[in-house]
């Protein structure tokens, strides 16, 4: 189970890749649900009205089977997922990148798509900030008063962060741990008698 995925921050600022006349246009936008692509697509439809195809790759989530590669009237498989294969290569999620291309004239044939919709995305990724998100979960801490200084202990020396707590002589502080040391995390509080943790579904 991974605990941690790259990801961008904010959109990238638009990138223009030119081969042999045609205009490629390169853009890529955080994701946080498959509904947003339509409506991130739509204002680079106005923007470039002259372009003929809107490719574009997307992939959500830590793991490999959550992601889609549209070549919107490319050839087939010429344009999406060169796209695609870029995100992989950065190990990017919770991402789409649009390349929009103005034809110039001037046929590419499929190796040359290939190469200009990679090379796009390529730039354009490496222009953009990634930033390193850690997939979390919770634990409740249950415990009294007298135990305050032994539980912050652990959440320090286990550098957990605090998302909740409500402290009164009966005290219940929920923390956020890596997804993968939830149930390691609540066996080594439990053993901290009368300390009780329990994992937060």
């Amino acid at each position: 189970m991974k605990d941690s995925y790259k990801t961008i921050i904010t959109p990238t600022e638009e990138i223009l890749y030119k081969d042999r006349g045609s205009k490629f246009y390169g853009n890529a936008f955080p994701l946080t649900n498959d509904y947003q692509v339509n409506d991130l697509i739509a204002p680079l439809r106005n923007k470039h009205p002259k372009a003929g195809h809107h490719c574009y790759a997307w992939k959500l989530g830590p793991d490999d089977n959550n992601y889609r590669a549209n070549d919107d009237g490319e050839p087939s498989h010429s344009a999406g997922d060169p796209i695609l294969g870029q995100i992989n290569s950065h190990e990017l999620s919770d991402i789409l990148v649009v390349v929009s291309r103005i034809f110039g004239g001037t046929k590419l044939g499929v190796g040359g798509l290939i190469s200009a919709y990679r090379e796009t995305a390529r730039i354009t990724l490496e222009t953009a900030e990634i930033k390193l998100r850690t997939i979390t979960a919770e634990v409740k801490i249950n415990f009294e008063y007298a135990q305050m200084s032994q539980v912050m202990r652990f959440i320090d020396e286990h550098d957990c962060k605090i998302k909740k707590q409500e402290l009164t002589e009966h005290c219940i502080i929920t923390i956020a741990v890596p997804k993968s040391q939830q149930e390691k995390t609540v066996a080594q509080i439990n053993k901290l008698y009368p300390i009780r943790a329990q994992a937060v579904e």
